[in-house]
């Protein structure tokens, strides 16, 4: 009968094996040690672990542009009666010396000016939405006098250059926009931009899709240009679009129809006067500031058009 191994020589050799496995351990938690070191030290690290990079995600977060949905309207009081101005600017730069319109350009400058100078006659603007809750809800207004600062077609130089001057001031202004014609090389405002005016607190309205001349379109081109330019706006830009504004004016009641249907709330023309919540909110007058119109002319005639209302119903205009 063989003899059993020696128990001797059997501690022995375990007392190897685990004095070598303690080694390998040791050695482990040193390379392990010195990788956790070189990342802290170098501010790397995946995962959800270094404190390194928390403050640069944190600042990253906080600038970027917050766009919040509006508040559902719960009545607030009484209906409001007050008039409003609403004004109408194209392009906010000088006029080029072959512009055939000089009257669609106001230099910036000018432009500040005159918010400027609205700002101390106690005016503060406002969109069309919130006149309209105002009349129909009671929601209170801004403090001061309300204005509305409507924008045309969409060219950049309103991001560019009256963007700037209302942020400053705390104001919002209305954009008009019309989703083709005038691209980005042409003086065209981008989708980017319009973001960031929507992001701003700025209202999103729309011309319709090209600035067509309305009233000699077909039905189908009517529903075109009205209500699927609504709903394209709606899905590029997350917005109500609650408001129509007539291409040059040019209406009749077919165009009227077609805006109802489309369900917009109202709509603007190019007749002078205040817009009043007793007239009819597809024909709302405005204001057009033409170039070179100084500060005090402004003043002067926005008090003239609300002592002088405006003209009935007149469904072409120019």
């Amino acid at each position: 009968m063989a003899a059993g191994p020696d128990p001797r020589r059997r501690r022995r050799r375990e007392a190897k094996y685990a004095r070598r496995r303690r080694t390998a351990a040791a050695a482990a938690l040193t390379v392990v040690g010195a990788a956790v070191a070189a990342i802290v030290l170098s501010g790397g690290g995946g995962g959800a672990a270094s404190p390194a990079k928390k403050p640069a995600t944190v600042a990253k977060r906080s600038s970027a542009p917050r766009c919040v949905p509006a508040a559902r309207v719960v009545r607030a009081g009484p209906d409001g009666t007050a008039s409003v101005p609403i004004l109408m600017y194209h392009v906010i730069l000088p006029a080029p010396a072959n512009a055939p319109f000089p009257g669609l350009y106001t230099v910036p400058s000018l432009f500040a000016a005159q918010m400027h100078a609205l700002a101390a006659a106690g005016y503060h603007a406002v969109t069309m939405n919130e006149v309209w809750n105002y009349w129909h809800h009671g929601t209170p207004l801004p403090a001061g006098r309300p204005i509305v600062i409507s924008f045309d077609n969409g060219y950049e130089s309103q991001y560019r250059e009256a963007f700037p001057v209302l942020r400053a001031m705390g104001w919002v202004g209305v954009e008009n926009l019309q989703l083709s014609g005038l691209p980005p090389s042409q003086g065209g405002i981008t989708q980017r931009e319009v973001r960031a005016l929507v992001c701003a607190g700025w209202e999103l309205d729309t011309q319709g899709y090209n600035h067509a001349d309305l009233p000699a379109l077909s039905a189908s081109e009517l529903n075109f240009q009205v209500a699927v330019a609504r709903q394209r706006i709606r899905a590029l830009y997350h917005v109500a679009a609650d408001w129509f504004c007539y291409p040059s004016g040019q209406y009749d009641p077919a165009v009227i129809d077609a805006v109802k249907a489309a369900g917009f709330r109202g709509s603007t023309t190019v007749i002078k006067g205040w817009a009043s919540p007793g007239e009819d909110p597809y024909t709302l007058p405005r204001l057009e500031v033409l170039g070179g119109t100084s500060p005090q002319t402004l003043l002067s005639e926005l008090d003239e058009i609300r002592s002088d209302p405006p003209p009935g119903p007149s469904y072409v205009t120019s």
